[in-house]
């Protein structure tokens, strides 16, 4: 056994939208990202089109709980709403 891993795979090159992962011995966490597409988003109120990609996250459960995935998850759609601040 290793230490454990983060797995990124990003299969929006190959026109999939969304990334069910699956969790093999010795990763931890397997973060997906799909393509980007235009999708109605709301604004301040207002109602426009933006482009959108989904982020997915499949964690094993022995290792982390869904708390720290999710504010893993929280932190990345900030930073990427601000990537100059990268």
């Amino acid at each position: 056994m290793s230490d454990a891993t983060i797995t990124v795979t990003n299969l929006g090159d190959r026109g999939v939208e969304t990334v069910s992962g699956v969790i093999y011995p010795q990763q931890v966490v397997l973060v997906g990202f799909g393509r980007v597409v235009d999708r109605p988003y709301a604004v301040d109120g207002l109602l426009g089109v933006r482009p959108v990609v989904t982020a997915t996250l499949s964690a094993c459960h022995r290792a982390t709980g869904g708390a720290v995935g999710a504010r893993y998850l929280t932190t990345l759609d900030r930073l990427s709403q601000n990537p100059e601040k990268l």
